[in-house]
């Protein structure tokens, strides 16, 4: 149990759930709905968050080295710019690289484009004691598939059930879910996108087409409403981001994985030696 659920006050995996009839037209990109509500109070939080991190991830790590199978999934959906490197480097980041496993889903290769949808991302699950961390992900075959008219509509309506029967496999199979979509505004992606040009450091991110899929913010919007409200679930929740605000975006993924990790509290293996014993072979070695 978290500490704010110990004292009665919301959590943030509470106040950032999905509702069940989500409007993303009334939810503000730059809002503060719960914690700091400015950058250095974030900034001043940020230090205990990884620590907290931290420790869990090693005991989620450690846990497996005894057998344990459970895991963690962060999964990561936006429009571009709305932050998903940034979460992986300043939110991923605060844990130890050796327990995370991270996958990018880009453009289907033609062998990927062979097999069912699912078939890339079931390989990139993380194992047991690791934390995943996707950017982009299966969604993207029920929003640009959908806004692009790559399949027909009755297939990727169809794709719903199947996500959602793969998340629940992955629950029943120790894997817990966070699903973020990073809510960016226009105006936001607009002023990231002009700072990618004006940057030369930044020019390598930025792609011609991203021009294009602006002009269809409005279907975007509605498929990723939609995503949201087919596949929310208890085992597998879908929390808006509120991300015009890069500082918040990260205490708000970094705060909703300590929640998560807390409430799954990984243990520490019991030593398979007597500590009594091996302490008194340790004190009585001797190097030669």
């Amino acid at each position: 149990m978290t500490a704010n659920a110990a004292n009665g006050r919301p959590t943030v995996r509470q106040v950032l759930r999905v509702a069940s009839k989500v409007d993303l037209t009334s939810l503000d990109p730059a809002s503060r709905p719960i914690g700091p509500q400015d950058k250095k109070a974030a900034a001043d939080e940020i230090p205990a968050l990884g620590e907290r991190l931290d420790a869990l991830q090693e005991a989620l790590f450690a846990e497996a080295s005894g057998g344990g199978r459970r895991a963690l999934l962060l999964v990561l959906q936006g429009m571009d710019t709305s932050g998903k490197g940034g979460v992986i480097s300043h939110v991923a980041g605060l844990m130890n690289p050796q327990g995370l496993r991270i996958a990018a889903f880009k453009k289907p290769t033609p062998e990927e484009r062979e097999h069912d949808f699912l078939w890339r991302i079931r390989k990139q699950v993380p194992g047991p004691g690791f934390v995943g961390v996707f950017d982009r992900s299966h969604y993207e075959d029920v929003l640009i598939v959908r806004v692009d008219g790559i399949v027909p509509e009755q297939e990727w309506r169809g794709r719903y059930a199947a996500i959602r029967d793969f998340e629940a496999e992955l629950t029943a199979n120790g894997v817990t879910l966070v699903k973020c979509m990073l809510h960016i505004s226009p105006e936001e992606q607009q002023e990231r996108l002009l700072a990618r040009l004006d940057e030369p450091a930044k020019r390598w991110k930025y792609n011609p087409g991203d021009v294009a899929v602006r002009a269809r913010w409005a279907d975007y919007r509605a498929a990723y409403t939609d995503a949201l409200r087919e596949t929310d679930t208890d085992a597998a929740p879908c929390y808006v981001i509120p991300a015009d605000r890069k500082w918040y975006r990260n205490w708000a993924i970094a705060s909703l994985l300590a929640e998560t990790l807390e409430e799954l509290a990984p243990q520490y293996p019991p030593p398979s030696y007597d500590v009594a014993v091996e302490r008194a072979r340790v004190k009585a070695s001797r190097v030669t």
